[in-house]
């Protein structure tokens, strides 16, 4: 018994361990529909194109809460660039909003949804 014991326990940790880390993929994507970071992109994406600021100030609020809820599922599946990477993205397009800079916000909006995609890899 104890042999069997010395064996199966290092080899469940090994097990959940590599599932843990290859279940990045999966993980990222919510199954509630309003906390889908593609299409809250998408939403953003046509409010720039509108040139309807305050209404996409207040989606990239709602994405970035979106967005500190996933990574707590993710943060241990992914690698932390990636991570780092998205949050950077999403500053960045900030700083393009408060300017109503369409051009830097689509360009930032679209290296987020890249990372976004990289994400879980």
């Amino acid at each position: 018994m104890r042999k069997f014991i010395v064996i199966a326990i290092p080899i469940f940790t090994l097990t959940l361990f590599i599932f843990i880390m290859l279940s990045g993929n999966f993980l990222k994507n919510s199954l509630q529909e309003n906390r889908n970071i593609p299409n809250q992109i998408q939403i953003i994406e046509e409010h720039i194109n509108n040139e309807k600021w305050q209404q996409v100030s207040k989606e990239i609020q709602k994405l970035e809460e979106i967005w500190n809820k996933t990574v707590m599922r993710v943060q241990f599946s992914s690698e932390r660039d990636e991570i780092n990477s998205f949050t950077i993205s999403l500053a960045r397009l900030r700083g393009a909003i408060k300017a109503k800079d369409k051009s830097s916000a689509l360009i930032e909006l679209y290296e987020a949804y890249e990372h976004w995609k990289d994400l879980g890899r």
